[in-house]
């Protein structure tokens, strides 16, 4: 699914300034949408409902 650039999308604080392997979410409606910011540009969007994304971000917590 594509995002629009409506939506606000936001980078890690742990992102360095060197806009190096970063990944930027957004807020939607229903859902968060998570993308690569070196291709904020039209690349692909991966859609999370916030239960899986909670799931997700303990995932990448634990290692």
């Amino acid at each position: 699914m594509r995002m629009t650039n409506a939506h606000t999308w936001v980078k890690s604080s742990y992102s360095g300034a060197d806009g190096g392997n970063c990944v930027e979410v957004a807020v939607g409606e229903r859902s968060l949408p998570v993308r690569d910011s070196k291709r904020a540009d039209g690349g692909p969007v991966i859609e999370f409902g916030r239960p899986a994304f909670a799931r997700f971000l303990a995932s990448v917590r634990e290692g």
